[in-house]
């Protein structure tokens, strides 16, 4: 039996062998998604049928609304979700009603969307970013330099893009604002994982609307996004994301707890130095824990 593989208006003929999925160039499908782990899951076709296997990625892989571990064998109409993107498995075409128009190159790759404080400098890989702080010598104090009219232009795209997002979601127009976001929000965490510093207010621009997003998605990997980004920087969520946080772990399917607990860890190591702003933070934090852990 032949198959396909439908991603958003696309067919994706699948012949027999190996079909990586995932946010690297090198996979057959390259997703541009924050959510997707460089390379996530992988479906293997034979005489036999489909198999898809979760990849030890970050958030996991969902079949048919079960998180799924180990090889999972696949039937025609199961419904993949890697991250944020949802990928349908088909019965293959036989040939004779092949429509060309409907088959994509091998690889298909979301646009990129430039964003404030990124400077590519080559592609692909996430090492080849420099992400910059909105000063323009990094340090994420104030607006960028006078000088430095790229940074403006990035920041000022970047702060439309996310004005736009949120208007689409309030509209319910959840699928838009996501898609338009993903590209922008992926390379802020590639950022963060790679140790790159990353200015504050960027991080806190960037949560609260990841934060929106998994309210309206109740998707708990778009969560789980926003505590990985203030552990890295080691500080906690201001007020404002705290709000949106916990509209969201009220609607999410599911939130990463070793996750939020392992940022609790981080926070109360450094609570000695906190002041009570941060204190009380932390204290927001920690209820969020109580939350999640009720779920």
């Amino acid at each position: 039996m032949r198959y396909r593989l439908r991603y958003l208006q696309h067919d994706l003929e699948l012949s027999e062998g190996h079909f990586l999925v995932g946010r690297s160039a090198d996979c057959q499908l390259s997703l541009d998604d924050a959510l997707v782990s460089r390379r996530h899951a992988l479906l293997v076709i034979g005489e036999e049928g489909v198999t898809v296997e979760d990849l030890q990625s970050r958030n996991g892989l969902i079949v048919n609304g079960r998180r799924v571990t180990g090889k999972t064998w696949l039937q025609p109409g199961d419904k993949i979700i890697a991250g944020s993107q949802e990928l349908t498995l088909l019965r293959g075409s036989d040939g004779s009603e092949r429509d060309t128009a409907d088959v994509p190159p091998p690889k298909w790759t979301l646009p990129r969307t430039p964003i404030a404080g990124v400077r590519e400098t080559e592609r692909p890989g996430a090492t080849a970013r420099h992400f910059r702080g909105e000063s323009g010598e990094g340090d994420g104090d104030g607006e960028p330099d006078s000088g430095d009219s790229s940074m403006v232009r990035k920041l000022a795209a970047f702060r439309l893009l996310g004005g736009v997002a949120e208007k689409a979601l309030a509209m319910g127009r959840v699928d838009e604002a996501e898609r338009l976001l993903a590209g922008p929000l992926s390379e802020i965490v590639d950022a963060s994982r790679s140790g790159r510093a990353i200015a504050p207010s960027f991080v806190d621009m960037a949560a609260r609307i990841a934060a929106k997003i998994a309210t309206a998605t109740t998707k708990g990997a778009w969560a789980d996004y926003v505590i990985e980004l203030y552990q890295a920087q080691a500080r906690p969520c201001p007020a404002a994301v705290v709000d949106e946080l916990n509209a969201a772990f009220r609607k999410v399917n599911a939130i990463d707890l070793a996750r939020l607990r392992s940022y609790l860890v981080v926070l109360r190591e450094k609570q000695s130095t906190f002041g009570p702003t941060e204190r009380f933070l932390l204290q927001r934090i920690e209820g969020l824990e109580r939350l999640a852990a009720l779920r």
